[in-house]
């Protein structure tokens, strides 16, 4: 067990999977197995879990520096993108990060028979080629290798813009309220059970985004939607909402906003600390980024395994990411591996 920013964490030593799934605290783990056996027990009633959903949706809000009533709750980055790609005008040009996180650039593919077309290019270029596009969707982080895109560059070419903030909120400070979207998952750095994920919609792109899994729990009364037409939507970004998962919104509901509670520049310093230490060590620059992901030999790997480091294996390099609950044993033992 180890203790970290005023939570207990049971993270094993040398985990460095976050970028992968978030180890929780033991405090939302807790509040898990005791909405399960609630469930189990057959305590649990649905209008019960409307108050998770509430908190949750409202941290989210805080974590990424936007009003809360911009944000609708769903299950997954690819269900969310997905209204933002089918709101798109037919034969839009969308541009996005080459090596771009599937769930961002997919739905906009998946477009294709209404003459939508995507376009990858460097991440380093992607302000600089966005005139003339419709859209640019980009990760704030790379999945892959923890790059960081030029949010400000990018804000300055004035084309509306998607952020996927997945692999960033929960690590790095974020104020995305110029943003069109920003859609971000919660199981990896928001510590979250997967099954919870959020869109914020500035108020200019809300009629650009299509409610094509409209449901009962997005309507105006959601307890007086769940039967019969016509259709009645709430205002505003809540009519976005997708049904709950409800496990992982009674997980999210304590994760985020206790992420929200933090000082979010100590949280950075101390997980790009880590990071640039680790970089440091093996003789390479620093990059600002929580996540690292580095060349190593088969025999390395071999080595990292042996010593119980656990990471992952991402476009041909292996990724390591620290969080709240990593410290200078965990770097020091990725070290000794690569010898």
């Amino acid at each position: 067990m180890r203790t970290a920013f005023g939570a207990e964490f049971a993270v094993p030593e040398g985990y460095l999977n976050t970028p992968s799934i978030g180890v929780p605290p033991s405090s939302v783990a807790d509040a898990v197995a005791a909405s399960v056996e609630q469930w189990r027990t057959g305590g649990a009633s649905a209008p019960g879990f409307d108050a998770a959903v509430a908190a949750a949706r409202a941290a989210f809000a805080g974590i990424i520096g936007v009003a809360e009533d911009r944000v609708a709750s769903g299950a997954s980055v690819s269900q969310l993108v997905g209204l933002v790609a089918a709101g798109l005008a037919d034969g839009a040009r969308v541009l996005v990060a080459e090596g771009e996180f599937t769930s961002a650039s997919f739905p906009f593919a998946a477009q294709a028979d209404r003459g939508v077309t995507v376009t990858e290019v460097p991440l380093a270029e992607l302000a600089a080629r966005a005139p003339g596009y419709d859209l640019v969707v980009v990760s704030v982080v790379q999945s892959a290798d923890g790059a960081l895109a030029d949010l400000d560059a990018l804000r300055a070419t004035g084309v509306p813009v998607l952020l996927d903030a997945t692999q960033a909120a929960g690590w790095l400070p974020l104020r995305l309220d110029w943003a069109d979207w920003v859609v971000a998952a919660g199981y990896k750095w928001l510590l979250s059970p997967r099954g919870a994920a959020w869109l914020a919609v500035h108020p200019r792109a809300l009629a650009r985004t299509r409610p094509v899994a409209a449901n009962w729990y997005a309507g105006e009364d959601r307890w007086q939607s769940v039967y019969g037409l016509p259709l009645r939507l709430a205002d505003g970004a809540r009519g976005l909402d997708l049904s709950p998962a409800w496990l992982a919104q009674t997980g999210a509901a304590v994760a985020l906003p206790y992420l929200a509670s933090l000082d979010a520049d100590a949280v950075r310093a101390h997980c790009v600390g880590l990071a640039d230490r680790l970089l440091a060590g093996l003789g390479l620059a620093s990059r600002g980024s929580a996540i690292v992901s580095v060349e190593c030999s088969p025999r390395v790997a071999e080595r990292l395994t042996a010593a119980g480091v656990r990471a992952a294996v991402r476009a041909g390099k292996t990724r390591f990411g620290f969080h709240l609950y990593n410290t200078d044993s965990d770097v020091d033992r990725v070290l000794s591996a690569f010898g």
